[in-house]
């Protein structure tokens, strides 16, 4: 890989000189193989140290610089799906339900300035602007699955940090038990807000043992870059373990509260889309299966091989505990 000091002048590279994003990313996840086999702790921490220092970023976007997270399942060393494929493939009906639109209508959508409520059962109840928000926890670069109900599954390198950082500011009221996400809807900038598909805003919940555990996110970005519009910029959360549209985007008010919160999709199909929304591969959507899905990206395209669907997302190790004694089935 060719690397030009600027102080020595700048000449473009032949194209022969340049490293091929495959190339970069496969290098990346070498390291990380690397750091994790048995070539003793010297080399397991260098390898660990220059893959995050290897960080695909595409160079269309703001960079967002973060360091390693040491959250326990926040790294996988699954190859990434690529950065054209996870910003052009996207679920976000506020622009369309076409999932290849979404990356050219969200040019509209604009994110400065903007702001995040934090209200109901809070004893320090408080508006965040974005830089607030940037600063109120380290920024970390954390690789997670995402898997989505309709049966296709993505690996990205998020930026962000645990929500428990913004849970722990405004100090959650002893009967406090829930936490809904509530995100923009302005029509102006979304078309998709004309269909009737699901009632706007868009809305989320989680319990909140599940919104303190330390891998539930709010992501800022993805790639070493900020979120592009499209992937719910600026500020999104991120649930690994449970289905993606759990995980809502562009976020305007986290609010707490004692009651179960009506969400968008439980609300719209309660039937197909329960309110825990956990990947079990046991339960299967009325319309269609879930024992098995369909990495975006990977050869062969809509007839790539089909892999098993993990549990939990294959999170199991470090989320099932939350769920013991609950009939999974049932509290979908």
């Amino acid at each position: 890989m060719i690397i030009r000091n600027p102080a020595e002048g700048f000449d473009h590279p032949l194209s022969s000189e340049i490293t091929s994003p495959s190339q970069y990313l496969n290098r990346r996840t070498w390291l990380q193989t690397l750091a994790l086999g048995a070539g003793g702790a010297a080399l397991s921490s260098w390898a660990t140290r220059e893959a995050w220092a290897l960080a695909s970023r595409p160079g269309r976007l703001a960079a967002l610089n973060a360091s390693a997270s040491n959250v326990a399942g926040a790294q996988t060393i699954e190859k990434l799906t690529g950065y054209k494929d996870a910003s052009s493939y996207n679920n976000y009906y506020e622009f369309s339900t076409d999932k290849a639109e979404p990356a050219a209508l969200a040019t509209t959508l604009q994110t400065q300035p903007w702001t995040v409520a934090v209200e109901g059962m809070v004893n320090k109840p408080k508006v965040f602007d974005l830089d607030a928000l940037l600063k109120l926890s380290a920024m970390e670069e954390r690789i997670y699955r995402l898997r989505c109900v309709e049966g296709w599954s993505m690996v990205i390198p998020w930026l962000g940090y645990s929500l428990a950082a913004l849970i722990k500011e405004v100090q959650p009221q002893g009967s406090a038990r829930y936490v809904e996400f509530v995100t923009l809807a302005d029509p102006k900038m979304m078309p998709g807000l004309s269909s009737g598909v699901l009632d706007w805003p868009y809305t989320e919940a989680l319990r909140l043992d599940e919104a303190l555990h330390p891998l539930t996110m709010l992501g800022f970005g993805m790639y070493g870059e900020v979120l592009p519009n499209q992937n719910g910029a600026p500020v999104r959360l991120i649930v690994p373990w449970k289905y993606g549209f759990k995980s809502a985007k562009s976020l305007v008010k986290i609010r707490f509260t004692d009651r179960q919160p009506n969400t968008a999709w439980n609300k719209a199909a309660a039937q197909e889309y329960g309110f825990y929304s956990n990947v079990n591969p046991d339960v299967p959507h009325p319309r269609w299966s879930q024992s098995t899905e369909r990495r975006i990206g990977e050869e062969g395209g809509l007839f790539a091989k089909r892999r098993k669907t993990l549990i939990f997302n294959g999170y199991e190790a470090q989320v099932g505990q939350l769920y013991a004694g609950m009939d999974l089935r049932k509290n979908f």
